[in-house]
């Protein structure tokens, strides 16, 4: 066995051994030093760039350094840089024609990242999901929804459609419809829902909340109440601020229509 190690050995002359090491340690402190300059751009920006930047100036730094080490080991084994860029243009091109939908992707996010409809930390509602952006990469968006669901939606479809950005503004409202009783005074039901609404401490007094009457049908009164929160309420208000005025009303005898029976 020892013998044949002493073999393997001498048949690795210096011309190849020390190459590949240098090589090798190139790679791990290009690795580290990588690590260390996004860090430290993460830090310098921590409070001059929004999440969103910061978070594309690490990953870009990471693979620059990350790139430039890599050709350097590359050069200390030996390779001919000129095939290399050579070949790398003709699998890019053959790239291209076979992933259409990554470049269209890629475009798209470039899009977003120039434009920014949203950034990292905003609460977006994109068709039926709603959910708080984790990250913005150039081939799609990432959410995390209230039900703690992760979502990755392609940077086209967003580009393409309509996209609801709940936080966007420091403050936003929200609408919530009562069907009453016709012989419901509406006037102490507009009481009892400004009394519920300021037992909630999240819910704005200025603008003040807007009572109105949507219409009045056959068996019913459909009135709504809309209330001002800053985009830091929590999501669950909504809930709160109907149980509190359903309460009221069963106690103050504020009576609501009847169901309608389903066709």
């Amino acid at each position: 066995m020892n013998a044949s190690l002493k073999q393997l050995w001498a048949s690795l002359d210096e011309t190849r051994v020390f190459p590949v090491s240098r090589a090798l340690i190139i790679l791990f402190l290009g690795l580290l030093l990588s690590r260390l300059v996004a860090s430290g751009l993460a830090r310098l920006l921590q409070r001059r760039a929004s999440p969103q930047a910061q978070m594309i100036t690490r990953r870009a730094a990471t693979w620059i350094v990350f790139g430039l080490t890599f050709v350097t080991a590359l050069r200390q084994l030996g390779f001919d840089l000129s095939v290399l860029v050579g070949a790398a243009g003709v699998f890019t091109v053959a790239i291209g024609f076979a992933s259409q939908t990554s470049a269209s992707n890629l475009i798209s996010g470039l899009f977003l990242i120039g434009e920014r409809p949203f950034v990292v930390g905003d609460v977006i509602t994109f068709g039926a999901r709603t959910g708080e952006v984790v990250s913005i990469d150039l081939l799609s968006v990432k959410l995390r929804t209230f039900d703690n669901l992760f979502v990755r939606i392609p940077n086209e479809a967003l580009l393409k459609s309509e996209i609801v950005n709940v936080t966007y503004y420091p403050i936003r409202r929200i609408d919530t419809v009562y069907a009453l009783a016709p012989e419901a005074p509406l006037d102490k039901a507009r009481s009892l829902l400004l009394g519920a609404a300021e037992e909630i401490p999240e819910i704005l007094a200025e603008p003040k909340p807007l009572f109105t009457i949507n219409n009045a049908e056959d068996g019913s009164i459909s009135v709504m109440f809309s209330v001002w929160l800053s985009r830091e309420a929590p999501a669950t208000l909504r809930t709160d601020l109907y149980t509190r005025a359903l309460t009221a009303f069963a106690a103050e005898g504020v009576a609501l229509a009847a169901p309608r029976p389903r066709a």
